[in-house]
């Protein structure tokens, strides 16, 4: 049976985990500086589509360093709130900026705005792809939330606009921007385990098609306007919640909004793997049910399978083994712990001490050193002002998602799928380009 509980073995919350990310580094310059930069010290200016509780800390991240003008949301009680939060906290701190943040219902209305540099998107998932799009149309750099997209097809079509319209784009895969996951992935690149053979990656499974039952309304939300392209169905609490809510809400276990956990912790965990496998630019060649696990398989010969429990992404090589999560890491060779912290179980060092052990022994003279990011959201802020690619660009986020949708598609159809990582399409007669995609719901004129 599939587990839906997002949080089954996860130990350490996002929460914890953000609040230990430091200051950025610099990265070297890929996009022409003529378009839309900014001076190094200039501050830029950002807009919010989606006020949820992801959005929220964002918020809380972002509006230090840059000027908030507008946040947007279906729903008043959400809308309102993020607009009073920022208004307030300019208030209280008149060095970081102005306050006078504009609330939108629509998020066509916050892109028509000059003055709006950059947007942070942390909708639903079936929502991702069309403000995201406007934005770059626009002329907007972007922060989205992870998954990227809700289907392959959208993931294609962003990493397109993406190019097309010359913009930056960061994927809120910010394990990518904690230090036990880079060096996890640099001992891997360097050989320190030998060759690997396969990864393991701890999250559960697939959505489930919505079966709610219908509830009172929600007074102040635009109901036909949070369905977006989804289909039509009566309003449920679980999919948009009532009030300033303080969880993170279950529209994604089900398959018209969301990718279920495979594209919640699936979308970090398979991040980190392709990372440490150096298949950024590529992805899997096939996935397929390996003794009833889902696994993806590369060209090289390497597998990542899915597990309900392990320790979040876990390399197994032929002289080793690298395990790593928020907050934990261990390093086998040969036999030997040589370093490790699990929590509880080693209550005598912690992890950024058996991070650095591990790399004082190992890299010191690496020949691979990966991208440094000790903040996700100030290396997204630095790669828009130097006009970067970001840790986590579109073609990370992009590839990423693939390979969540990829595990999505083997659920639901149960059968063995091959895909071609360069022209980005199924073949060898496998797949249908019907599950690339979903049929949109015309919502602008329905309802």
């Amino acid at each position: 049976m599939i587990n839906l509980n997002r949080s089954q073995t996860m130990t350490t919350t996002r929460r914890t985990f953000i609040r230990n990310l430091a200051p950025l580094v610099a990265v070297p310059c890929i996009l022409p500086s003529c378009i839309r930069s900014k001076a190094p010290n200039s501050r830029l200016t950002m807009g919010f589509v989606g006020m949820g509780i992801q959005s929220r800390y964002l918020l809380s991240k972002f509006a230090p360093e840059v000027q908030v003008l507008a946040v947007c949301d279906v729903d008043t009680t959400r809308r309102t709130n993020a607009q009073q939060w920022v208004d307030k906290y300019y208030t209280d701190h008149p060095d970081k900026g102005t306050a006078g943040c504009k609330a939108y219902t629509d998020y066509r209305e916050l892109m028509e705005r000059d003055d709006i540099d950059t947007v942070c998107i942390a909708t639903p998932d079936h929502w991702h792809t069309s403000v995201i799009e406007l934005a770059l149309k626009k002329g907007k750099d972007v922060y989205c939330e992870k998954p990227l997209t809700h289907n392959i097809q959208e993931a294609i079509d962003v990493m397109d606009a993406v190019k097309k319209h010359r913009r930056v784009l960061q994927t809120g895969s910010m394990q990518r921007s904690a230090k036990e996951f880079r060096v996890a992935c640099e001992l891997v690149r360097n050989g320190c385990i030998g060759k690997i053979d396969h990864v393991d990656a701890n999250f559960s499974g697939p959505p489930i098609p919505c079966d709610l039952p219908e509830e009172e309304m929600e007074p102040g939300l635009d109901w036909n306007f949070w369905l977006g392209p989804a289909p039509m169905r009566p309003y449920n609490s679980i999919l948009s919640p009532r009030g300033i809510h303080g969880h993170f809400p279950n529209w994604r276990n089900y398959r018209e909004y969301g990718t279920g956990g495979v594209g919640d912790w699936g979308a970090h965990h398979l991040d980190i793997a392709q990372w440490g496998l150096g298949a950024d630019d590529s992805g899997p060649v096939e996935v397929k049910f390996v003794n009833g696990e889902a696994t993806l398989l590369y060209a090289d010969g390497v597998t990542v399978i899915r597990k309900d429990q392990g320790f979040g992404v876990h390399f197994f090589g032929s002289d080793g083994e690298v395990m790593v999560n928020r907050g934990t890491f261990k390093m086998v060779l040969k036999g030997e712990t040589v370093a490790a912290y699990t929590g509880q179980a080693t209550p005598d060092t912690n992890c950024a001490a058996e991070v650095q052990k591990a790399e004082d022994r190992f890299l010191k003279d690496a020949k691979i050193r990966l991208y440094d990011s000790p903040s996700h959201y100030l290396d997204f802020l630095n790669a828009v002002k130097s006009r970067t690619k970001p840790i986590a660009n579109e073609q990370v986020g992009g590839r990423t998602v693939i390979s969540c949708h990829l595990i999505n598609q083997l659920y639901y159809h149960n059968e063995t799928l091959k895909w071609n990582p360069a022209k980005l399409c199924f073949t060898g007669g496998t797949g249908s380009p019907d599950w690339m995609t979903r049929e949109s719901r015309d919502w602008k004129t329905t309802g």
